[in-house]
């Protein structure tokens, strides 16, 4: 049985309660793709605008077999225990026939998921590059406004670019694996050059040799990389997502960061350049979603698509002539 949406009112209420299951039906309702849905969505988002950028958010990103879930999971519950509410935006692969969830983050992390101060949201990609959700900044806007400290963002990590993750957090934690070999390269390298801090995981048992070796070669490679930051550079350090070890030190770096660019002014000027990004995205999907509201344009589409398939049409001249139809559309 299909629950009805609770109206706006209802919905800005909870989530400034910190009511988990309105501020859940609020993300579904962000997250929706009806437009009337979409409508009302703005119409919350606007109404708990005030309540923005009072979380910590931190991006979180490593290769598949990282340890990513077990490690988010000892660190929201060390953040927990400091009396910290921490809300885990776990982003997960898109099933390609349901577009739904594959993996369950909730059955992934049992200690967190009944935790009172965490909430758990898994959210699929549908395709979006890097991992990250189209509405992933509205669900973070949602859970600042029910009162959460601290926003931990998975991302699938699975090779695509991950940069649409550290666009729209405060600082990105990269893991590694220890002894892993090509360390320095390929999607590897590329994540270095936007990582703000660097953990080599599984620094525990017979792994740990290997881990700080790892973090020695990194502290190396850095060396020869510009910082994002003139007011950071990044940091490098061993943890252990199974025992608990590192991660004091860890969350010490998370928050010398902030003080950092707090200091510098360099944080609330990326918060500012954060939500234009956010604009420019919002008026990239609009416009996409022009292609298929108007039916001619839509049949356009799809007559290009069938001329491109079969060789009549070049697909740059394709995409001009869609362009120009929706211009004098």
């Amino acid at each position: 049985m299909v629950l009805p949406t609770p109206t706006i009112d209802v919905l800005e209420a909870g989530i400034r309660d910190g009511n988990r299951s309105l501020l859940a039906r609020a993300i579904t309702l962000v997250e929706s793709v009806k437009p009337a849905h979409q409508i009302l969505a703005q119409e919350l988002l606007l109404k708990l605008l005030p309540e923005r950028g009072s979380a910590h958010r931190i991006g979180i990103t490593g290769v598949p077999g990282v340890g990513k879930s077990t490690t988010i999971e000892a660190l929201g519950l060390y953040l927990t225990g400091m009396g910290k509410k921490v809300a885990v935006l776990a982003v997960d692969p898109s099933s390609s026939r349901s577009g739904g969830s594959i993996l369950g983050d909730k059955t992934r992390m049992q200690n967190l998921s009944v935790d009172p101060n965490a909430f758990i949201r898994p959210s699929p990609t549908s395709g979006t590059l890097g991992g990250v959700t189209k509405k992933t900044r509205e669900t973070m806007a949602l859970c600042e406004a029910a009162g959460f400290d601290v926003i931990l963002v998975e991302t699938v990590g699975v090779g695509q670019s991950e940069t649409s993750v550290a666009e729209m957090v405060d600082i990105f934690l990269c893991l590694m694996l220890p002894g892993a070999g090509d360390e320095l390269q390929g999607i590897k390298k590329g994540i270095l050059e936007i990582a703000d801090i660097i953990a080599v995981n599984k620094a525990d048992g017979d792994q740990k040799l290997k881990a700080m070796q790892a973090a020695s070669e990194y502290r190396a490679a850095l060396h020869i990389l510009k910082p994002q930051s003139p007011n950071w550079s990044p940091k490098v350090l061993t943890i252990s997502g199974l025992t608990g070890e590192g991660l004091d030190s860890l969350w010490e770096l998370v928050l010398s960061h902030k003080t950092a660019l707090t200091e510098s002014g360099e944080w609330e000027e990326r918060r500012r350049a954060q939500d234009v990004n956010w604009m420019h995205d919002m008026i990239e999907a609009r416009l996409l979603a022009g292609l298929y509201e108007r039916a001619e344009i839509s049949e356009l589409v799809k007559a290009s698509e069938a001329s491109v398939r079969g060789g009549e049409l070049t697909a740059s001249l394709a995409a001009e002539r869609i362009v120009a139809a929706m211009r004098g559309a």
